[in-house]
């Protein structure tokens, strides 16, 4: 049997804005649990969560971190998810797996943007809020709380909190067993007399919200009766567990205040395990059975330079090792060989799960993020977002091109926020990520796992040419060198086709080109047409129509009016040809306080406003327009700068369209220029 059991296993996922302290509360829970002997700091790049070489560089959280350690007979499965826009990837894993999510929110700093979205990644699980950096002097625990109740509504409530609503925090007081306590050093509690002035705003708050679990306390609030401590708590754990009450606890992971009575709350409070009674599949609910069979839901991969670990949740029945489990992603089956459980990057190789348990295990052969292991159905995958953010990637070394693209295949398996393509008409391998970080760290991994540099670069444009009027032109091959010579002689009218490639006709009379010549004709121009005569893109609705020509009895065959036919097609410099540029449908997804200064970005960027409307998020509005994709590369990065990081788009391609003179102009140079070099 498992060393714990589903209704003692506790599931959180840390969320919030870069550098509120989630890492730091992760390290002091670890400490105060003893599952390590010393208190990391992030700025000393120590922490047991942050311990990849980029996250050390760094000073922050680039992947999530799972850890796990033991609390009054309880086992806390921490994830500690990093808060920068770029990584959100990682966000919406470990809230895929978790059972509760925690906003850690500064008390100094007070709400961010990166609480926001944080919340609405978190949308429609049990969430809490630790209101970290209590203690520190320019502190503001009542306008933090405010802040929260007004962006996120009033069942934001407050259970533990300092007796000063503003400034350093040096007693708390626990709302839900009417104690106050000071903390030592080490994070001890020690029992005060308090003051409960500044405190009772607090109680109504809390009872307020506590209330909503059940007609018995609205009617002993109504009343103006007191709950009792027993009534608050089981009415807490009612409400995280229905998502109607946020509970909301304060402290400092650096100093350690407060985190004893935090964690007694994830054990005696927080939603266990065994809560959840059905998983969303792919096709409906399913079932959860703790004494069920085996199935596993893979949420993290890391791959690195000793192969590949695979991290999963067990979603029903228990897990032992050498067990063999379907992937119904691939359809092949794999052997869970060793399970482990970790904390950071040390690993404890373990015999059992029990049913809500997270662990991992190596050497999965086909099995990757999202996919479901045993079980009689799929477990709904993990809702990515799209990468916008595009550079092209330039070998440092010659003939790394085959290194760049192994190792970029493994780092996909790892993270599904990255597109990788090679693209055989610009010739440049793409790669697309959320942001600039996203990429450097990217170019960083490809260094030190598979000893790869590589540079970026701005991602050629995929132009296409047209021609606008109709001209006629002849091509004639001929050559005598000796012996039997060639011959072929078309002549041809180029229009503007309907069809977006070749659409090619015949309208020859008399027998002047033999209908056994027309397939030569047809593949000269398929051919040419790779090449456009203004900047050498390839041309794009074009009608051909052979309609006289001649040839020779001896000389003529299939290579010469293949040549003859390319050399009519060079005659379209004369039939206005014109650069095509692709343009794209943008939706973009911003506050509407910020519709005005979008609106005129777009049109900067030689975009069209199609229409507006309402997001079915409140306060937000949603702008579509069509764009030429050359001024969307970096859209990602500017839009959130724009919007403080709230913004967020869609684009795809929709047809190419003429592009303006300048433009145009500015192609056709640089196509000269390439071909000069």
């Amino acid at each position: 049997m498992a060393k714990f059991q589903s209704n003692q296993i506790r599931n959180i996922a840390f969320i919030g804005h870069s550098g509120d302290g989630k890492t730091s509360l992760a390290e002091a829970m670890l400490y105060l649990a003893g599952a390590t002997d010393r208190l990391g700091k992030t700025a000393d790049g120590n922490t047991v969560c942050d311990y990849d070489p980029e996250e050390k560089k760094r000073g922050s959280s680039v992947f999530t971190g799972v850890a796990n350690f033991a609390w009054k007979n309880a086992k806390i499965n921490l994830l500690d998810t990093p808060g920068y826009f770029d990584f959100v990837g990682e966000v919406k894993e470990a809230l895929r797996v978790a059972d509760t999510a925690i906003l850690v929110v500064s008390a100094k700093d007070g709400l961010k943007v990166g609480t926001e979205l944080a919340w609405d990644y978190a949308e429609g699980m049990p969430k809490a809020i630790f209101v970290n950096k209590s203690d520190d002097e320019n502190a503001s625990f009542e306008k933090v709380l405010e802040g929260l109740r007004e962006q996120f509504g009033s069942n934001v409530c407050p259970v533990f909190v300092p007796c000063n609503g503003t400034g350093a925090a040096k007693t708390y007081y626990n709302l839900l067993t009417d104690e106050a306590f000071e903390f030592d050093a080490k994070g001890n509690r020690k029992d005060v007399q308090a003051t409960l002035e500044g405190i009772e705003e607090y109680q109504h708050q809390l009872t307020e919200a506590l209330a909503e679990t059940s007609d018995e306390l609205m009617d002993k609030y109504f009343s103006d009766e007191p709950f009792t401590k027993e009534e608050k708590i089981e009415a807490l754990k009612a409400g995280l567990a229905a998502g109607s009450v946020t509970p909301v606890y304060c402290g400092s992971a650096i100093t350690l205040a407060g985190v004893r009575t935090f964690l007694d709350s994830i054990v005696d409070s927080f939603v266990p395990a065994d809560a959840k009674k059905a998983e969303k599949g792919v096709d409906g609910e399913i079932a959860v059975d703790q004494n069920g069979d085996t199935a596993l839901f893979v949420f993290k991969s890391v791959a690195d330079s000793f192969g590949k670990r695979s991290f999963f949740k067990v979603m029903n029945g228990s897990l032992k090792k050498d067990t063999t489990l379907l992937n119904h992603t691939t359809d092949q089956n794999e052997k869970i060989s060793r399970i482990y459980t970790c904390v950071g990057n040390k690993e404890t190789e373990i015999d059992e799960l029990a049913c809500g348990d997270i662990g991992y295990t190596t050497k999965l052969v086909a099995t990757n993020i999202g996919d479901t292991l045993g079980g009689k159905a799929a477990y709904k995958g993990i809702e990515f977002p799209k990468p916008y953010y595009r550079l092209a990637i330039v070998p440092k070394a010659k003939g790394d091109e085959d290194k760049i693209s192994t190792g970029i295949a493994k780092l996909l398996e790892e993270d599904p926020t990255i597109q990788y393509e090679n693209n055989a008409e610009t010739k440049q391998m793409i790669v697309s990520g959320m942001g600039d970080i996203h990429l450097d760290i990217l170019s960083s991994k490809l260094k030190t796992r598979y000893g790869t540099s590589v540079d970026f670069t701005e991602p050629k444009i995929a132009y296409r040419e047209t021609i606008k009027k109709s001209i006629q032109a002849e091509g004639k091959h001929k050559k005598q060198s000796g012996g039997s010579g060639q011959y072929g002689h078309v002549k041809i009218t180029f229009s503007r086709g309907e069809d977006e490639g070749l659409t090619f006709t015949q309208s020859v009379v008399g027998g002047n080109v033999p209908k056994n010549y027309y397939p030569a004709v047809e593949k000269g121009l398929l051919e040419a047409i790779q090449k456009g005569v203004l900047a050498g893109f390839p041309v794009v609705n074009l009608a051909a129509d052979l309609f006289d020509g001649s040839y020779h009895a001896v000389d003529s065959n299939e290579i010469s009016f293949k040549l003859a036919a390319k050399l009519a097609y060079k005659e379209l410099v004369k039939a206005n040809p014109v650069i095509l540029e692709p343009v794209g449908a943008l939706k973009v997804t911003i506050p509407t306080s910020f519709s005005g200064d979008i609106m005129g970005d777009v049109s900067k960027r030689r975009g069209r406003i199609m229409g507006m409307a309402e997001s079915d998020r409140k306060g937000y509005t949603v702008i579509e327009a069509e764009i030429p994709s050359a001024e969307m590369n970096t859209y990602a990065i500017q839009l959130r700068a724009m919007t403080q990081g709230r913004g967020s788009y869609d684009f795809e391609f929709v047809r190419y369209e003429e592009a303006p003179s300048d433009i145009s102009n500015k192609v056709i140079e640089e196509a000269k220029k390439n071909a000069e070099e």
